[in-house]
């Protein structure tokens, strides 16, 4: 039997037994009611056998003296003597619907339960006489014993008492053994979270669980591994690329300004330097995405002005060459106000250059992108519009739910990757900050980012 089973077979049979356990003793203490219950038939304050013997003959009549009737009315109880005949010789306080005489078969039939609706108590004297006291209906209950009314409370509320407070202990002790698995499940489920998220988790080797917990220490152990391989060999392959795509870069650029070769050949050239730059620029996204998913890019945070960080981007995108077609407009909310935070200058202007480039890529009919950049609440904020062909609702919320992008479409209507806003949602992490992505009115996307003004160092 492996190690679950066992675990989940303790706990259902410990949760039986307990049950087991309370219904036993449910059953013994309402046993041991009963006993007393019957045992309360000889009530202590009313001796039938006693108050028999106050009852005498006296010159030929059968009498009762004071204390028997004071007995007989602090009971409101009535009496008899019956003869060996079944006649009766002498009453007190008698009901008029009783006879006044009974056979044998009345008289054994009465002697253990009812007189008519009247509970009795019975005593043979030596003399051959029955001592019959009736009690008034509905004050007495007999059936094998017999229990007071007064008695009857007791026992019913006793009995309510002990249920509510077996329900209690036996909800408390489910409850407690329920939180026994909880304890030991609960590091494994966040340990399968963690996994589902890309964390390594590594749990204690310990407690009945320890088998699957080593299990899946193993399981992270061997992801770990595989990710630090696969980092490895992306860092290795970019590496690998860049020097050869520089030297590609290069021709291609002189081979471009050589205005003695043809157009045709100087027109190819660019095509091959535009598209170098391209695979340069996915390459580049592909190897720092992969560092920042491995925490294998450090981020160093420095004091940094927000506003010129954004009037550097635009100003990079802008001289390398912006085509025609695109007009960037750069926007302050609070013009002429430095706003500082603690973030990486090289990082952060990568988030803008990445948005800003991704709205040249998705509209190749041009579009105006207007970059706006401000304070509020604590908190540095940058919007980056465009009212170009916007995107896909399905895709806004694949993007407002921070997972991976597949792939976008480029100017071509192409599909390629989604490595540049993946990027964007790692760097805008990295810094403590939020993003979030909206469609421009009428069309268009809009993305505004958000950093606290202050982000703890990590």
């Amino acid at each position: 039997m492996n190690t679950v089973k066992r675990f989940f077979r303790r706990y259902i049979f410990s949760t039986i037994g307990i049950m087991i356990l309370f219904l036993s003793v449910n059953i013994a203490l309402l046993f041991t009611i009963l006993i007393l219950g019957s045992m309360s038939g000889s009530d202590k304050s009313f001796s039938v056998r006693d108050f028999s013997d106050l009852v005498v003959l006296q010159d030929g009549k059968w009498t009762a003296n004071d204390d028997a009737l004071s007995m007989l009315e602090e009971q409101s109880a009535w009496a008899m003597l019956l003869d060996e005949d079944g006649d009766v010789i002498w009453q007190q306080n008698l009901p008029e619907d009783l006879p006044h005489s009974y056979t044998s078969a009345e008289v054994a039939s009465f002697s253990r339960w009812y007189l008519e609706d009247y509970p009795v108590k019975i005593w043979a004297r030596s003399d051959g006489c029955l001592m019959v006291v009736g009690y008034q209906p509905r004050t007495l209950v007999k059936y094998y014993f017999s229990l007071e009314w007064p008695y009857m409370g007791i026992m019913f509320g006793g009995i309510a008492v002990v249920f509510i407070i077996n329900l209690l202990l036996i909800v408390f002790l489910i409850l407690r053994n329920t939180r026994k698995v909880e304890r030991a499940m609960t590091p494994i489920l966040q340990g399968i979270q963690n996994l589902s998220h890309g964390k390594i988790p590594h749990l204690e080797e310990q407690g009945e669980l320890a088998e699957i917990n080593a299990g899946l220490n193993r399981a992270s152990d061997y992801m770990r591994k595989k990710d630090n391989t696969r980092a490895e060999w992306i860092r290795g392959v970019s590496h690998d690329i860049r020097t050869p795509l520089s030297m590609v870069l290069g021709y291609a650029s002189e081979l471009e300004d050589d205005r003695t070769l043809p157009s045709d050949a100087r027109k190819q050239a660019g095509i091959i330097r535009r598209q170098s730059e391209k695979m340069k620029r996915l390459i580049d996204d592909l190897n720092l995405t992969t560092k920042l998913e491995y925490a294998l890019q450090p981020v160093h945070f420095k004091d940094v002005d927000w506003v010129e960080i954004n009037r550097q981007a635009v100003s990079e995108v802008l001289n390398s060459g912006l085509d025609d077609r695109y007009e960037i407009i750069f926007t302050e909310t609070q013009p002429g106000r430095s706003i500082h935070l603690l973030g990486d200058a090289g990082l952060l202007r990568r988030i803008l250059d990445n948005l800003i480039r991704n709205s040249v890529t998705h509209n190749p009919k041009g579009c105006k992108i207007t970059l706006s950049v401000g304070e509020e609440s604590g908190y540095c904020l940058c919007t980056v519009t465009d009212d170009g062909v916007g995107i896909a609702p399905e895709l806004l919320k694949t993007l407002n739910r921070g997972d991976d992008i597949a792939s976008t479409q480029d100017s071509d209507g192409k599909s390629e990757h989604g490595l540049g806003l993946k990027l964007v949602t790692q760097i805008v992490n990295a810094h403590r900050g939020t993003i979030s992505f909206a469609s421009n009115s009428p069309h268009g996307l809009e993305v505004t980012i958000s950093l606290p003004v202050q982000p703890l160092l990590s």
